[in-house]
């Protein structure tokens, strides 16, 4: 079993709070999660895959909360949204922390009716798939060192090392634990496939009635191909034969049960001609590999598609070492109208952090444009600028601004 670095948060939210949701994609390890810290603090474990409690909590569900114990584990809570009121009123007569923990494969938050009836009673914490450090059990500093401006602790702990077509495989195999598990790529595929059959058939017809059940997986598999890339429905919706409103409607409830999410552009007034338009991720380079049909040999032969790929999972990585981080951040992208960019901006408070990545091995002074174009903006909120890239060395670019190894921020280091 691998750690999960969330564990301390969850362990303290129960401290202090009445309810706590763990959410995210289905088989990411919620489960898991709460069954291990519930198993050590005296929860009773009950889950609504088990159609009895389903059946027993929509007939009755103020009966249902009162019959519970007092602290009680509540799987896949998405399929009882009645529960919801009782939950509430439960709490409302007895405020002790710990009282309920939840998990869920849909974000409640886009369900404004659940999410404001446990508001100042709930906390949320968002479970993503299996982040590389944790994978290696190894707790990460990056976000520390980029918002230091500090890398040379990394160099004198680690050597840096270049991943090369080990990279491709990383990608390819994914965050998440079952898949992890397989012992080859094929059968790593074969279990992202039947992971989306059996969600479109189960998840989604508990939050919504879609007709074209059919169209779901071919829209996944297209917003695979346009991960990393600017967010823009019509492109999207081109290949089918439904109306834009419904195809936006299909791509939020994509995004509600943590499939692709949106990243937003970040603003300045000190800039013009910025682009309005979010970027496109998927929630994962495994599923978006085997939702294209890509195997890691594949992947390393096409260097466009590598970068494309990478620049998602770098995403997706610092948004799960942001989930640990002790500073609240938060995650834009930058691009103007001439085509100057930053692929991931990070707030943290007042200052700002900019990351750029690279699939190659070489990194040059040109690289850093949009990186220098953010400093020049942000001027002493301006933390520090990166560049990743598939080498072996730290080296600095100038002020605040360094060239870094992917291996610094995965944990692969000799």
């Amino acid at each position: 079993m691998y750690p999960r670095f969330s564990e301390t948060t969850l362990r303290e939210a129960l401290e202090d709070t009445p309810v706590v949701l763990i959410h995210g994609s289905r088989q990411c390890g919620k489960s898991t999660l709460a069954q291990l810290v519930g198993d050590d603090l005296g929860y009773r474990y009950i889950s609504f895959d088990d159609d009895n409690q389903l059946q027993a909590a929509k007939a009755d569900p103020m009966g249902f909360i009162q019959s519970l114990p007092e602290k009680v584990i509540l799987d896949e809570i998405q399929r009882t949204p009645e529960l919801f009121l009782a939950i509430k009123a439960n709490v409302d007569k007895n405020r002790k922390p710990g009282r309920f923990l939840l998990t869920g494969s849909a974000n409640v938050l886009l369900l404004p009716q659940l999410a404001d009836s446990l508001a100042g009673r709930m906390e949320i914490i968002q479970l993503r798939p299996l982040a590389q450090s944790e994978i290696a059990s190894q707790s990460p500093n990056f976000l520390a060192q980029v918002f230091s401006a500090d890398f040379g602790a990394a160099l004198n702990q680690t050597s840096p090392i270049q991943l090369g077509q080990t990279l491709a495989e990383i990608i390819c195999a994914g965050g998440y634990p079952a898949a992890i598990a397989r012992n080859n790529s094929k059968r790593r595929s074969k279990w992202y496939q039947d992971f989306i059959a059996a969600l479109i058939q189960r998840d989604v017809q508990d939050i919504a009635k879609i007709r074209n059940l059919e169209i779901l997986p071919k829209l996944l598999a297209l917003a695979a191909s346009q991960t990393a890339r600017l967010f823009v429905a019509t492109e999207l919706a081109a290949p089918f034969s439904l109306s834009r409103p419904t195809i936006r409607e299909y791509l939020t409830l994509l995004e509600q049960l943590f499939l692709i999410e949106q990243l937003q552009p970040w603003h300045s007034n000190r800039l013009s001609r910025l682009i309005k338009t979010p970027k496109l991720h998927l929630a994962d380079t495994g599923l978006a590999c085997a939702l294209m049909d890509i195997n890691s040999q594949t992947l390393w032969e096409d260097k466009s598609l590598l970068g494309q790929l990478l620049e998602t999972f770098v995403f997706q990585e610092l948004r799960k070492q942001a989930s640990w981080h002790d500073e609240n951040l938060n995650f834009y992208h930058f691009r103007n109208k001439d085509k100057v960019e930053v692929d991931i901006i990070i707030e943290q408070g007042h200052l700002l952090a900019g990351v750029e990545v690279k699939a190659s091995a070489t990194v040059k002074k040109e690289d850093f444009k949009g990186l220098d174009k953010l400093k020049e903006s942000c001027g002493k909120h301006f933390a520090a600028g990166v560049v990743l890239y598939d080498g072996d060395s730290i080296l600095p670019f100038g002020d605040r601004l360094f060239a870094v190894p992917v291996s610094t921020m995965t944990g692969g280091n000799k």
